[in-house]
Order: structure tokens, then sequence, then C-alpha cells
């Protein structure tokens, strides 16, 4: 690459820890909602097996050897080092499969940004909430940023955790107050680490390696902290080279943390389109397990992709299709308990499986990945056919959740919470938005281990 620019880098700067930063009032409130949604899975995600054994391997390999760089595990309670808590909980979060993302970056940046935040905030002594919203939608404007160009200038698909450090590095930096010095170091440190990993690979073969955002996680936390002690990393290439300036001018302009999406689903959101149309059908034209013939989705390449068998582990079933739709049918929903445990070996959910086929769509490809889009037929067992028409997933600007569905998504989420806690938690969306309000209310009410497992 050309020689970094210094101009573009401390506009960067100024934006990443400027303490007079102004987030307009409408993102402000909509990264409200990505925090406290987030929340809600990673409550959720606390018994999944990915979780224990992220929570467990943190306190054995990820120890702190100060209490000033000990960070506490939500809904577990343990403390372990800074960059630890922020892998362990961003592996849980990606496990349940039910945060937030952005679709130009292809991918997810709360999973990552908001461990990191809870753990560089108990660092942050007179954090309000504001201020802990305004250095989170910093960081969702980084990693944007950061995954666009990084898209850019590379030809395969990587995981989000190879992009979503770079918001990580600069949360931890803006909240240490640290120098611009520093941050550029740690923005080139985390871009050299964050894992490059092949997204593809993950759909064709799912483990509990998910988006790579656990990774994204610890490698943005550990290049704050080895940056501020003077290693050196500099500079980022997504971030400094000339050709990747286009992705940046914008910065501190257009906020695109306000156009990040929410799940109504805990599973990959590919195969969300084609279950919001047969979700309308069920409830528009009366579809049913029992007078259903067979179902055609057509859909995007990647969707199409989708793990396709009967899933034996909870990785299988939020990468798949065909299991989502036969579960959404037969339950009228999918929840956490519909791809875990018993749940996945529901019979009759099986049984409705092989009535289900899947094919690709150019037209839908070509609308990838700035759309999700598909569609499908529905044959009844009286020979009518009933065609959805094109769907968008929902939870984006295409089509917003309403406030009422995603605070219901919240407490299904939270389930493992007691009411009262859960209650308390969501409450803090708009608490944090007042002036002066400890952040620490609400990490106060995230510590301790949930009460119904």
């Amino acid at each position: 690459m050309s020689a970094p620019n210094d101009a573009r880098f401390a506009a960067i700067a100024d934006f990443v820890l400027s303490p007079t930063l102004v987030v307009p009032e409408d993102a402000l409130h909509h990264c409200a909602t990505l925090l406290i949604d987030t929340l809600g899975v990673a409550a959720g995600a606390v018994p999944l097996e990915a979780g224990r054994i992220a929570r467990d391997f943190a306190v054995d390999f990820h120890a702190a050897s100060r209490d000033e760089y000990a960070a506490t595990m939500l809904f577990d309670g343990r403390r372990v080092s800074i960059p630890g808590a922020g892998w362990a909980l961003a592996t849980q979060i990606d496990n349940l499969d039910g945060h937030d993302g952005y679709n130009p970056t292809k991918g997810h940046i709360g999973c990552a940004v908001v461990p990191a935040l809870l753990a560089f905030a108990e660092h942050a002594p007179g954090l309000t909430g504001r201020d802990a919203l305004t250095a989170l939608a910093m960081s969702y404007e980084v990693a944007a940023r950061a995954g666009i160009a990084l898209h850019a200038s590379v030809s395969d698909y990587h995981t989000s955790g190879a992009w979503n450090a770079l918001g990580v590095a600069a949360l931890g930096c803006r909240l240490s107050g640290d120098r611009p010095e520093v941050l550029r170091q740690a923005l080139g440190i985390a871009e050299y680490h964050g894992p490059r990993s092949q997204m593809m690979r993950e759909i064709d073969n799912p483990t509990m390696l998910h988006d790579g955002s656990g990774m994204g996680a610890l490698v943005g936390s550990t290049a704050t902290l080895m940056a501020r002690r003077g290693f050196t990393g500099a500079p980022a290439i997504t971030v400094e080279a000339p050709e990747a300036a286009q992705h940046w001018a914008d910065l501190g302009e257009a906020w695109t943390v306000g156009l990040n999406y929410i799940k109504p689903y805990p599973v990959c959101r590919w195969a969300h389109a084609a279950m919001d149309a047969l979700n309308h059908l069920i409830k528009t034209e009366g579809v049913t397990a029992e007078n259903m013939q067979s179902v055609t989705v057509r859909t995007f390449a990647e969707s199409a992709r989708l793990f396709d068998g009967v899933p034996r582990s909870t990785s299988q079933a939020q990468y798949g299709l065909r299991f989502n739709l036969a579960a959404l049918m037969v339950h009228g929903r999918v929840g956490a308990e519909h791809i875990s445990g018993a749940g996945l070996s529901d019979p009759d959910v099986i049984a409705l499986m092989p009535r289900i086929s899947v094919v690709e769509d150019p037209r839908h490809s070509d609308r990838f990945p700035l759309g999700r889009w598909s569609d499908l037929d529905v044959t009844l067992k009286d020979g009518r056919v009933i065609q959805s028409g094109d769907v968008h997933a929902r939870g984006g600007p295409e089509a917003w959740m309403e406030d009422a569905e995603v605070e219901a998504k919240f407490h299904s989420m939270a389930g493992t919470l007691d009411s009262s806690r859960r209650h308390a938690i969501w409450a803090m969306r708009d608490r944090l938005l007042e002036p002066d309000v400890p952040f620490c209310d609400l990490t106060n009410l995230l510590h301790s281990a949930p009460e119904n497992l």
C-alpha cells in the first residue's frame, strides 16, 4: 500500500476519541435497543454448551493477574481478564445466533462490541449511560466501515471477527482515554490478527466457530491493551490505505448504527426471508402442517447453501433452512428451545422436512448482500398453490419489527432470568438515554447467574 495518510487518520482518530462526539438522538436510541436486545440473547445463551465451554475455558486459561486487568463474565459472576470476558461472552452470543447485523458488512457488529463495552466499562468509573451508548455507537460505525473495506479488498467471504475486532479496539481506546497513536497501533494490531476465516466453510460444516466474533472480541481488546504498552502494528490497511478512503469519507455524517437489523429468530438470517414468507402464509392463508402438501423455496445462493439435513447440534440447526421452516410450521415460532436439546429430534418437525425443497433463484442472489430476499410456493393437499411473492427478511430498514415485538423477543430469549430482573434490564433501554444515569445501573443487573436454570 502507499504511505498512510496522516490527515485522514487524524479525522478518524478525532471521531473515535473526541469527548465531545455527538451521536444523533435517533441513532443513540436504536443503539440502546441493540444493546438490550444483545443482552437478551446473551442471557438466553447461558445454558448452551458453547457458552459453558467458553466461560469455563476463560476461567482456566484467561485469568487476570491483577484486579485492574479483570472483568466479570456476564450472567456468570466469575472474573477473568478483560479480553477473556469479551471472548467468552461474544462466543456465547454468537452460538445462539439471535444478535443484530448490518447488511452491507454481511455480518455482525454488536456480538463483539457489546461484550467489549461491558468488559472495559468496569474500569471506567463515572461512565454514564449516554457516554456508554456514544462509545458503543462509535464502535458500530468503525466496525461497519472496516468490514465493508475488508470485503472490498479480498475475494473470500470472511467472518465478522475479521473486522469487528477494529470496532472493539476503537471502543477500548475511547473508554480508556488513549492517545491517537495508541489507537492507530491498536487498529493495526486488530486488523492484522483478526480472524480472516472463511464464512462459507462454516456454513458447509456448522460448528461452534460460527461467525468468528468471539475471536474478534478477543483480538480487538488485546490489541488495545498491547498498543497501550507500546506494541506496534500500524497501519491498518482497511483504515489507512488510499483504496479504503471512500469507505471512511462519511464517518460522522452518515450513521449506520441505526440501520442494523434485529433478528426475530435465533438462526442465521439467510433463512429469515423464507421463514417470514411462510409465517405470513400461516397467519393469512391458514397454512398448517396438516393441510400442507409441499413447500418450494426460491432464495439466494448463500441461503440455498444452508445446512440441509436433520441437525444433530444447535450449530447445524441454526445454519439450517428446511429444519427451521418445518419448526416454524409445527410450533408457530422458532425459539432457543427448538434449536437445542429435545427440539433437535422433534419427530413432528423432522417428518415435515422431506416436503420442503429449496432452490437458488438468480434474481434473489443478485440482490445479496444488500438484500435478503426469498419467495415460496405452498401446495396444499386440496391442490391449491399459494404464492408468497418476494419477501425480505424482517428486522431492518426494509421491514422493522414493532417495538412491542422486540420487547417480546427480549423476554423470550432471556427466559433464563426472573421476570423482575428481565423487566429491570429492559427498562434500562430508555433510562440509559436520560442525562447522568450511571451505566453501572445496568451492569449491576448483569453479573449474577440466571435464576431459571
